[in-house]
């Protein structure tokens, strides 16, 4: 994985993103400090260009894996929480982004 700091991304922006083309990762730092990664984006041929734009805003981030889950996983039982914990869990979550 490359790191460049703002000035140096910035100077060589093609550069970087061609390395990220070709599967690389790219990680930014101000003053030292790591703040993102610029990374591949991953199994695109199977996404529509609305998911990929979401992605691009940082609204939604791919799965890492691309893979049906397995049957056993809709056997196991579900848990009992009620609906409205479950959305308050959401919301608070969502506060503190």
């Amino acid at each position: 994985m490359k790191t460049a700091n703002i000035a140096e991304l910035k100077n060589h922006l093609s550069a970087y993103l061609a390395e990220v083309k070709r599967g690389g990762e790219v990680l930014v730092s101000d003053r030292n400090v790591p703040f993102a990664k610029i990374v591949p984006l991953n199994y695109t041929d199977d996404y529509e260009a609305e998911e990929l734009e979401l992605v691009a805003k940082g609204i939604m981030t791919l799965p890492e894996i691309d893979e049906p889950l397995p049957d056993s996983f809709w056997e196991e039982e579900r848990p009992n929480v009620p609906l409205e914990k479950i959305l308050e869990i959401i919301r608070e979550d969502r506060d503190e982004r």
